[in-house]
């Protein structure tokens, strides 16, 4: 069995559902080093000229690690649980795969200004993905499976949510989705696009948006640091900086708080789209950010090339 072959088998039988477009961004970037290799002979010398390509790509540790964990997963799942039509295990044991030593990336939640500038170099449809996120602080695999079956109508608030259901949330639990204004705009924007996805791109499903157009778009921005998750480091950042209870900031980003969250009355509703509502206004608020936590880039920064239109990226 080469490894390549060992990744379909794992995509195919053993990949949770809500890991199936990180592992295969992880795999694509893996298997053009040992993809042809009989799976006993991937070891932590064979992935040695992976790690240093990634790492002269100027990849974090933490990616990095990420996916040599998928690796590491098949490699153990080959050892331990499959077996070759004789009855035998593919390996005898997995091998040692040692993680890449870095420091980690900090979190960069983006000023307003900021978020001018990036949304104003994305193309419509992550322009319109972005919006939703600095206002829900989805994940992005939850962005990208969003579909149009999870939305519910909460008439007594006028308004709407979307539950997501246990397989795809980080924490094995249903996550709701409370609707501030702004991604209430852009949710009827999207609608009658796709009979089951929310966002697309020409009629397909969205893979995945930390993609190159989301690269090229940062960079021109003048914020080659920002990732998408510092999307949902910025709606965090904003509910605290509104005063938003720690518990209500919990049940808003889908954290565990060691409460019950999977019912919700009218009157928790409503103070949940308080809470987000909260943010819609923007406001002179600091960004500290401490040394080593990825500071703003000294370059020159393009300007803004489409003020119209930026300006109804900002609530």
């Amino acid at each position: 069995m080469t490894f390549e072959e060992a990744v379909e088998k794992f995509l195919r039988e053993d990949c949770p559902t809500k890991s199936l477009e990180r592992a295969g961004y992880a795999f694509d970037n893996v298997l053009p080093f040992i993809g042809d290799h009989q799976i006993d002979r991937v070891y932590d010398d064979s992935l040695a000229g992976f790690k240093e390509a990634r790492q002269d790509a100027g990849i974090s540790a933490g990616t990095i690690n990420k996916e040599l964990g998928f690796v590491r997963r098949v490699l153990i799942l080959a050892a331990r649980k499959w077996r070759h039509p004789n009855g035998m295990q593919y390996l005898s044991a997995a091998p040692l795969i040692e993680m890449v030593k870095g420091p980690a990336r900090k979190p960069y939640p983006l000023e307003w200004q900021e978020q001018v500038r990036l949304f104003a170099q994305l193309p419509v449809h992550l322009e319109r993905i972005a919006l939703f996120d600095v206002n829900t602080g989805l994940r992005a695999s939850e962005l990208c499976s969003l579909r149009w079956s999870w939305e519910i109508p909460v008439p007594e608030l006028d308004t709407l949510v979307f539950m997501l259901p246990e397989e795809l949330t980080k924490n094995g639990e249903e996550r709701i989705v409370v609707l501030n204004r702004i991604a209430r705009s852009v949710i009827e924007s999207q609608r009658g696009k796709h009979p089951e996805y929310v966002f697309t791109y020409k009629g397909e499903r969205i893979a995945g948006v930390s993609n190159h157009a989301w690269r090229k778009a940062r960079n021109r921005a003048g914020l080659p640091q920002v990732r998408v998750h510092d999307l949902r480091h910025t709606f965090g950042h904003r509910l605290r900086a509104a005063g938003v209870s720690f518990e209500d900031r919990q049940d808003l980003l889908g954290h565990r708080s060691g409460r019950i969250t999977t019912h919700y009355s009218a009157p928790d509703l409503s103070r949940l789209l308080h809470a987000v509502d909260s943010i819609c206004e923007q406001k002179r608020t600091t960004v500290l950010r401490l040394a080593g936590g990825g500071g703003k880039n000294p370059g020159n920064i393009p300007a803004v090339s489409s003020p119209a239109r930026s300006s109804a990226l900002v609530c």
